[in-house]
């Protein structure tokens, strides 16, 4: 039977587990720390970039490597941000971490800004996430208290402040420049690339932009062993584990940590219990809703960046959306039309319109005004919208429009087929 591999989830799943600072430390929270405080930041970095972590916000990126694109020598101050804008419709992960263990995240989060010589960090929380707000700022107010933050924590000679800012809920906010713009006080909007945040991101300055979950496979990376151990936990160039937000209809939903080196199946099947009331599954959105939707017969493979990836879709946040048999797979691409028709920023033409378009579609099909033209005409719309913006609201929008319209077509002439 598939169980979890607990790393990140390892205190949460303790029942008796204290989430304060004095429980965290209980637990040998902060003994990474003061091991990366022994070192210099260039090997903090290389060690990051040996152990394979992968960014898990959704792109998948090498952290190490993101970190070493940090300009140097501008005499300006480097930024570390924690992206916390979780708001992928089907993701709870980061959520779960900041509500019952925040110091892990944070721990984290300090190594990290060591790494990049960050002396003042930012987590950019979802402005709707109020008790993780309140969890988090009474968490750094414990670090404060301790001496972990301010001047020479653990006397490493090194200063860092952390300052936990909240957003308003706005989606485009998860992409990290408009996060940025967001932190400075503007609009949220995602800027043109280059330069990329890593030259000049938070007001000018070398910024990194970092998700929750990532940053908190830190500690134990750091931890002895940490970066074989982690290596260990996938295939090659997918290490460590992840966390996986399963909804759905499945008889066992929730969040929970595997191994890269699991089977989507096994994840339903054996994680999940199945699909509820003894029912077929007819298709899963395996990364969120931004990610081309897979149907029954795909779901044998790993759930990883790369395997996904060779099937035509990915992972992104690891949010994972199965619906069975009796699934109006018109309805289901409505609900994700609307989101991001409601979501989009406006600045790019392409999403502005393309957004607005297909959710119209898809809504004519609903009422009974489908067609065998429609239906093409959806699908140029989803291609309108791939590679034409600034940002990737633009693919996220169009993945499932494109994916829905392809692997499920029979489903939109239904609607059409008898009139």
């Amino acid at each position: 039977m598939l169980e979890e591999t607990l790393v990140l989830f390892k205190n949460i799943r303790n029942p008796k587990y204290d989430k304060s600072l004095a429980g965290y430390k209980k637990t040998g929270g902060f003994k990474s720390l003061k091991k990366v405080f022994g070192m210099k930041p260039e090997e903090v970095v290389q060690e990051v970039k040996e152990s394979g972590v992968r960014g898990r916000g959704g792109a998948g990126f090498p952290t190490g490597l993101k970190w070493s694109f940090m300009a140097k020598g501008t005499g300006k101050p480097s930024y570390l941000v924690a992206n916390a804008d979780e708001s992928e419709p089907g993701t709870c992960k980061d959520r779960e971490l900041m509500l019952k263990d925040p110091h892990l995240f944070l721990e984290g989060l300090m190594i990290g800004s060591y790494a990049v010589g960050c002396h003042h960090a930012y987590v950019y929380v979802r402005g709707e996430f109020f008790p993780a707000i309140k969890i988090l700022n009474a968490a750094v107010d414990e670090l404060y208290a301790d001496g972990l933050l301010g001047n020479d924590p653990l006397g490493s000679g090194f200063n860092l402040d952390i300052t936990i800012h909240t957003g308003a809920g706005a989606y485009i906010c998860g992409e990290e420049t408009a996060l940025l713009d967001s932190l400075e006080g503007k609009r949220g909007q995602p800027r043109e690339k280059p330069p990329f945040p890593a030259v000049s991101g938070f007001n000018g300055c070398p910024t990194s932009v970092n998700n929750v979950e990532t940053l908190a496979c830190l500690p134990f990376i750091f931890s002895n062993g940490g970066v074989e151990s982690f290596k260990s936990f996938g295939p090659q160039n997918n290490s460590g584990t992840h966390l996986v937000s399963l909804s759905g209809h499945v008889n066992s939903p929730g969040v929970y940590e595997l191994r890269m080196d699991v089977s989507m199946k096994d994840i339903i099947y054996e994680i999940g219990g199945g699909i509820r009331n003894g029912k077929k599954l007819k298709g899963v959105i395996p990364g969120g809703s931004s990610s081309p939707v897979m149907k029954a017969d795909e779901i044998n493979v790993l759930y990883n960046f790369d395997d996904l990836a060779k099937i035509g879709t990915m992972m992104g946040s690891s949010a994972m959306m199965v619906f069975d048999q009796d699934t109006d797979v018109v309805k289901l691409l409505h609900r994700i039309t609307r989101f991001y028709a409601h979501e989009s920023c406006g600045q790019c033409t392409p999403c502005r319109e393309g957004t607005h378009w297909s959710r119209q579609i898809v809504r004519d099909f609903l009422n009974g005004n489908g067609s065998e033209e429609k239906l093409k005409r959806l699908d140029r719309v989803g291609g309108n919208m791939l590679g034409t913006t600034l940002c990737a609201l633009g693919d996220a929008a169009a993945m499932p429009i494109q994916s829905f319209v392809n692997k499920f077509p029979e489903e939109f002439r239904k609607y059409y087929a008898t009139t």
